[in-house]
């Protein structure tokens, strides 16, 4: 008996699963075709991705998330659920009552199909200049059995009553161009011809046209088979539903087994014209299709992906400020290490490849699947490979004889600048001299700019900052807003430099090694497509972040000042 059959195991059973069906399709036409074009995107971040957090994101989150989508370029966002959340609600309203709205952008809503909810969601949506309603029903099989305990007749009820509610609140608001959107939930685990039939009986109810096209969502509400599967699942769909040249077929595909974003890349060629996601995959469970990551796919191919998506830095950080949840280092394109080689041959690689690069030329260089440059980032953590050596000793020996908590992005940053002392030394760096290379490096005093008197005020949950910025024998007085004194002296120093400027990460701590309560804040600024990383010390926690951000940007002007040099 091997040890895998033993009691411990009795419970990691396969037999309990069953294999997913697979679509008949022998002449399928999508695995010879070519992702040449973008499909219309639809962000549901503010539907999809706050319901699925931990703590759903309050209205200045959701706001600030709001700004990010429309700066990216997406011309379809689903805001809310406004039928069952007076939060949703209010949302909506402040959006169409204060003119947030631009006039190249639908917002979408959801509603579930019940008259309650649909006559509150056109209420919601009042005055709007246009609007997609989505109303959806679960139609799959385990649903209609052992859920709702109806036959496919019952469940195609529930649709077509939806459909004719939403159609009737429709006509009482003639002002509103209105768009209509049918989702037949859970349509993975939906017989594909019952899928066609109860979307096809919606259909009958909305008569849409090519001139004024509904929408039909088709959702891997569960991931439950292999891409290529449901890739079969929308080219069936396809090509059995009726009206097809009045529809607008959509995806909105789920990371279960991991697959989302090829599932909606097959999904596409298989005859879809339009995708929902989220910015970096956040959603229910494992998570909705990354926009992100299939968008970037499109561009590293040479497709436009009709979104803008160079300010990668500052997307994170809108993410992670919203949803309260990382970004994964390893994630494609975001992540913190994906242009890092680790392996020396890959970096000769790298640097032999960009010293033999011509601009005019397409974009051929080993390990690098984009130019970093076009999010936003430098060829710094491309070949700073070698940096990465020693540097959890130093990391340690500065918490334990110094009390600094570096995080891991300033161990990296430090661990070069320590690595090319020892090289230089050929000896062993001591304690003293690793603290002494810190405080020269992150703690110097004499910077280009020095912090003066501030005032910190608040007005309408904004806070306000006035900074008295030193400059040799010059004093400037300089201003600047934000959520929070770090994002305000962030915008200050921006305008004032007139240099975009990303926080990129931000910790503090009590340095233990203090007698007195000082503290200590370590900060990663993107500075016009630059990473630096500050460090400032102070027994004010608000002039110890201020003091961070200034040494960062000292840094960065040392660094201009002596490559002009």
């Amino acid at each position: 008996m091997s040890r895998l059959d033993n009691a411990d195991h009795r419970g990691f059973d396969h037999r309990k699963y069953r294999a997913f069906e697979p679509v008949i399709l022998p002449d399928r036409q999508w695995p010879d075709r070519r992702l040449t074009a973008a499909p219309r995107w639809c962000s549901v971040d503010l539907r999809d991705g706050t319901q699925a957090l931990i703590e759903p994101m309050t209205t200045a989150q959701k706001s600030q998330l709001w700004d990010q989508l429309v700066k990216i370029g997406f011309k379809e966002i689903e805001v809310g659920f406004p039928s069952a959340s007076k939060h949703d609600y209010d949302f909506v309203r402040d959006l169409i009552d204060n003119g947030r709205i631009p006039e190249d952008v639908t917002i979408q809503v959801l509603t579930q199909a019940r008259p309650d909810l649909i006559e509150k969601t056109f209420a919601a949506l009042k005055g709007v200049r246009r609007a997609i309603v989505h109303v959806y029903n679960s139609t799959s099989t385990v649903q209609r059995e052992k859920v709702f305990g109806l036959d496919r007749e019952g469940i195609t009820g529930i649709a077509v009553r939806g459909a004719e509610l939403v159609r009737d609140e429709a006509a009482k608001y003639p002002e509103t161009d209105w768009v209509f959107e049918y989702s037949p939930e859970s349509f993975t685990g939906t017989e594909i011809e019952y899928a066609v039939e109860v979307c096809d009986a919606v259909m009958d109810v909305w008569q849409p046209t090519p001139e004024r096209p509904a929408i039909v969502n088709l959702p891997a509400t569960v991931e439950m088979s292999t891409p290529n599967i449901y890739a079969d699942q929308i080219e069936w769909f396809c090509r059995h539903v009726k009206r097809r040249d009045s529809l607008i077929v959509s995806l909105h595909t789920h990371n279960d087994r991991g697959c989302a974003v090829a599932a909606a890349e097959l999904g596409v060629l298989a005859g879809a014209d339009r995708v929902e996601g989220t910015l970096m995959g956040n959603g229910e469970r494992t998570g909705n299709m990354d926009i992100v990551t299939m968008a970037m796919n499109l561009y590293s191919q040479g497709v436009d992906p009709q979104l803008q998506l160079g300010h990668m830095d500052e997307i994170i950080e809108t993410v992670k400020a919203c949803t309260q949840l990382p970004v994964h280092p390893r994630h494609p394109y975001a992540g913190e290490l994906v242009f890092t080689a680790f392996s020396g041959s890959h970096q000769d690689a790298i640097k032999k490849c960009l010293s033999r690069r011509d601009d005019a030329e397409p974009w051929e260089v080993a390990y690098l699947p984009i130019d970093p440059a076009d999010i936003g980032r430098s060829y710094q953590e491309v070949i700073r490979i070698n940096s990465q050596s020693g540097k959890g000793g130093v990391a340690y020996v500065l918490e334990r004889d110094h009390g600094y908590e570096l995080p891991r992005w300033l161990q990296i940053d430090f661990s070069a600048t320590v690595q090319a002392y020892a090289e230089e030394q050929e000896a062993e760096v001591q304690s003293a001299a690793i603290h002494d290379l810190f405080q020269r490096t992150y703690l110097a005093p004499d910077g280009r700019w020095t912090l003066g008197d501030y005032q910190l005020s608040r007005a309408d949950h904004v806070d306000q900052l006035t900074i008295v910025l030193n400059e040799g024998r010059q004093a400037h007085q300089i201003t600047g807003s934000g959520n929070g004194v770090v994002a305000a002296f962030v915008d200050a120093m921006e305008r004032f430099t007139g240099k975009p400027i990303v926080l990129v990460e931000y910790n503090e701590h009590a340095l233990s090694q203090s007698a007195d309560a000082e503290a200590v804040c370590y900060i990663q600024l993107n500075i016009d497509g630059e990473r630096v990383c500050g460090v400032g010390r102070s027994h004010d926690i608000v002039q110890a972040s201020m003091n961070g951000i200034l040494g960062a940007l000292n840094r960065a002007a040392t660094t201009a000042a002596e490559a002009a040099a």
